[in-house]
C-alpha cells in the first residue's frame, strides 16, 4: 500500500495535478465545528449544507465502503495578481473572482480525477471508489489538511506555501492506502485576511459568517441583497479574492498552464456598463462553460446594478441604469432603483 501510495501521486503528477496526498475518514472532530457554525445560521440559503451534514462528516454514509480518501489540488491562476488596491482601483471596472474567468473547472477536474481512477484500476484490478468536484456533499478542505495538502487559513480556506488559487478534487476509495501527515500551519500571528474582507466576514481567526462574504452574496444568495451590505461589496459583482491577494504565501503562487482556465471573454478588463448591456442570450452564448452561468441572467444584472450604484457617477452610468428601470425582474428593478438613488436620481 506504501508504494501503490508513492505510485498514485507520480501518476496524478503526470496527470496535470500540483499537488496530491492521502487521508483516512475520521472527521469526528470537523463534524462537531460544522455542527456549531450550522447552529449559528452562518451558512445563509445554503440550506444543502444542514440538510446533507452527516455525509459531509462521514465519508462512509456517502460511499459505504470508504477508508481513504485521495485528495488532489490543480492550480488555477492564469495570471500574476498584484495587491487588492491596483485590482480594485478602476471602480467602473467589473471584478470577478480569479476562478470564475476561464471554463468551469468541474469537467476538468472530474475528467482528471477518472483518468487516475482509470490508472490505479488497471494497476490494481476493480476497486470501489467515486471521485468528486464539488459535486457532492464532501468536506473538501478538511479532508485535503488531513491528507497533507496544506493547511486551513485563518480565511477558512486551504493555503500552502505556493498560496491558495487551487480547485481541489477528492476520489473516495476502499484501498487502505498509507495515509500522509498533516501540514503545519504557517500563518502565525498575520492576520491580513481578516483585516481586508470587505464586510467582515471573517470574524475572527477561522470563523467565516457566509452571510457577510461577498461571494456567497453574489452567487449563492438567490434574494435581495442587504442594503447596508451593497456599499461594502464595490465594484466586485462575481464573487471576491481579497483575502486571497493580500496572503503573503500567494506571493509564491505558479501561474497555470491548463488552457480551460486561461481568460475567457476579457473578464479581467470589463467595464461595468459592457456586461449590464449584455441580453440575456448574449449572456447565455458568452457564459456557456462558465461558472458564472449558474447564477443565471437575474442575478447578473443584480450584481452589476450594485457594482453600477457603487461606481463613480457619469452620464453613461445613469442612461445605463435607467434602460433597466423597467425590467421584467422584481428583483433586478429594485437593485437599479438603489444604485440610481446612490447617484441622486429617484428611479
Amino acid at each position: 500500500m506504501a508504494a501503490l501510495a508513492q505510485r498514485i501521486k507520480q501518476w496524478g503528477a503526470e496527470l496535470g495535478f500540483q499537488g496530491l496526498g492521502i487521508a483516512d475518514v475520521d472527521l469526528s472532530a470537523a463534524e462537531g465545528r460544522l455542527a456549531e457554525w450550522l447552529g449559528l445560521g452562518w451558512h445563509g440559503e445554503m440550506d444543502y449544507m444542514a440538510r446533507h451534514a452527516a455525509l459531509r462528516a462521514q465519508p462512509t454514509q456517502l460511499l459505504p465502503g470508504t477508508v481513504r480518501v485521495i485528495s488532489c489540488r490543480m492550480d488555477y491562476l492564469a495570471d500574476m495578481p498584484r495587491s487588492v488596491e491596483d485590482e480594485l482601483a478602476k471602480p467602473s471596472q467589473a471584478y470577478l473572482a480569479r476562478y470564475a474567468r476561464g471554463r468551469d473547472y468541474h469537467k476538468v477536474m472530474r475528467s482528471r480525477l477518472q483518468k487516475l481512477c482509470e490508472r490505479i484500476e488497471a494497476e490494481v484490478g476493480p476497486f470501489g471508489h467515486r471521485a468528486f468536484a464539488d459535486s457532492a456533499p464532501v468536506m473538501e478542505v478538511e479532508l485535503a489538511v488531513r491528507a497533507g495538502i496544506g493547511w486551513r487559513g485563518k480565511h477558512t480556506l486551504l493555503l500552502d506555501r505556493e498560496g491558495s488559487w487551487f480547485f481541489l478534487g477528492e476520489i473516495y476509495c476502499d484501498l487502505p492506502l498509507d495515509c500522509d501527515a498533516e501540514k503545519e500551519n504557517h500563518c502565525g500571528t498575520c492576520q491580513r485576511c481578516i483585516d481586508i474582507c470587505p464586510t467582515g466576514a471573517i470574524t475572527a481567526p477561522y470563523q467565516l459568517d457566509a452571510r457577510r462574504c461577498i461571494s456567497y452574496l453574489t452567487i449563492e444568495l438567490k434574494g435581495a441583497i442587504p442594503l447596508e451590505l451593497r456599499p461594502l461589496i464595490g465594484n466586485r459583482v462575481y464573487g471576491c479574492d481579497d483575502c486571497q491577494l493580500v496572503c503573503p504565501w500567494n506571493g509564491f503562487a505558479r501561474l497555470s498552464t491548463e488552457e480551460d482556465f486561461q481568460v475567457r471573454n476579457g473578464l479581467d478588463r470589463s467595464e461595468l456598463i459592457d456586461l449590464f448591456a449584455w441580453t440575456a442570450e448574449e449572456f447565455d452564448q458568452r457564459m456557456q462553460g462558465s461558472p458564472i452561468r449558474r447564477i443565471g441572467y437575474e442575478r447578473w444584472l443584480r450584481n452589476l446594478a450594485v457594482g453600477l450604484g457603487n461606481a463613480p457617477s457619469s452620464p453613461e452610468i445613469i442612461q445605463s441604469l435607467k434602460k433597466r428601470m423597467d425590467h421584467p425582474s422584481l428583483l433586478v428593478r429594485e437593485h437599479v432603483s438603489w444604485a440610481l438613488e446612490r447617484h441622486g436620481l429617484a428611479a
